[in-house]
């Protein structure tokens, strides 16, 4: 191991289209009814924005592209809600162990929050277990908890059951074009689900004393926000303020640092660059000197310190999303400080390590097997 977005639509497609591909498991508990429908109101919801019924070839091109042929069973040039609902595939974690999915953390006006916990099969009577919460990616305007039975997120939580942590994968309000949730909300719901956790410690069987965070791009910034921000920052619903945890470890994929700098996101240093993810920190009517406020209260880096609970940091070097530059500039820093913070850089890799030019290397089991193996070595 190496010491040292502009929004991706394709990330819509595939939180949206992924459930009904071929493969995903269905949940055979007892929460399945309840877990099913949630999951498709809420999908429902992010492709029927104008609530009249129906999705077409006009409301999304793309996303219609990818969806026609999987959900247009009478070929009448739309999808109905009836449809789209008869899709009984809804995607989880597979195991051999017990789950809790749905399970209400949060009220909001805006939307109810869940999210699902997953024990392993070696589970014990009275045994409190390491958590590793999963925030998923999506440039805080997409995606959903239930990428944590995706591709590699799939592996890696699969592996970590398997070595006798709790995952949690969490459902946190989504950035909208016009709308009131800000970067601040994602953060602050993820680190109330939390305090949710610690809350209910006990009935839950888990060690609010070894927590875990795990997150990709908009989901690895969350994922660092969780490790190094204090526990008591960045409070939210009233109820849960009161209750704290520690932090062991973290792993980010492909997640951004610092958003004071906004440089660090010009990955070819083009003078025609510009803050792509600015209008996701603030609000239209934020000051200029409150927007600088922040920036700085988003930005991981800024909560490092040489006590911190160790990171890893995997980037790859030909991302233009989320440039190598964060990596390199938390390495820098870090060694500034003396915190434990490792990077590993992955050549050839684009986001979601994507192939650029030649294989990416190390390639893609052996990100996966890095992840596991930090999460356990830190046990």
């Amino acid at each position: 191991m190496t010491q040292s977005r502009k929004f991706n639509f394709s990330l819509v497609i595939l939180c949206i289209t992924f459930p009904f591909l071929k493969g995903i498991a269905q949940s055979d508990d007892q929460s399945n009814g309840a877990y099913r429908e949630v999951y498709i109101k809420k999908t429902w919801e992010r492709l029927d924005e104008n609530k009249d019924g129906e999705f077409t070839e006009e409301d999304n091109k793309r996303i219609w592209k990818h969806l026609n042929k999987l959900l247009d069973s009478n070929g009448d040039a739309l999808i109905s809600f009836e449809e789209f609902s008869t899709k009984k595939q809804v995607p989880y974690l597979k195991t051999e162990g017990k789950r809790k999915l749905n399970v209400l953390y949060k009220v909001t006006k805006e939307e109810d929050l869940y999210l699902d916990i997953y024990y392993p099969k070696t589970l014990k009577e009275g045994e409190k277990l390491p958590v590793v919460i999963y925030t998923h990616g999506g440039g805080w305007a997409a995606g959903s908890r239930h990428g944590a039975a995706n591709a590699s997120f799939k592996t890696v939580h699969t592996a970590l059951l398997e070595k006798g942590f709790c995952v949690v994968s969490v459902s946190y309000r989504l950035w909208k074009n016009g709308g009131n949730t800000t970067m601040r909300d994602c953060v602050i719901d993820s680190k109330d689900a939390m305090r949710y956790l610690s809350k209910h410690n006990k009935e839950l069987g888990i060690d609010a004393n070894r927590f875990f965070s795990f997150g990709d791009s908009a989901g690895g910034q969350i994922a660092q926000m969780l490790l190094l921000s204090p526990p008591e920052s960045l409070k939210g619903e009233k109820s849960l303020e009161k209750y704290t945890y520690k932090m062991i470890a973290g792993v980010s994929w492909y997640g951004p640092c610092d958003f004071e700098d906004i440089s660090l996101f010009n990955h070819d240093d083009s003078p025609n660059f510009k803050d792509r993810f600015g209008a996701r920190i603030t609000k239209p009517d934020t000051k200029p000197k409150d927007k600088l406020l922040l920036y700085k209260e988003m930005s991981p880096i800024n909560y490092l310190h040489k006590n911190s609970a160790p990171l890893l940091m995997i980037q790859g070097d030909k991302d233009t999303t989320i440039p190598v530059k964060h990596a390199y500039y938390m390495a820098e820093k870090a060694n500034e400080f003396g915190a434990p913070v490792t990077t590993l850089i992955v050549k050839n890799a684009g986001h979601n390590w994507r192939k650029v030019g030649a294989d990416i290397n190390p390639n893609r089991g052996n990100i996966e097997q890095s992840t596991i193996d930090y999460f356990v070595s830190h046990l």
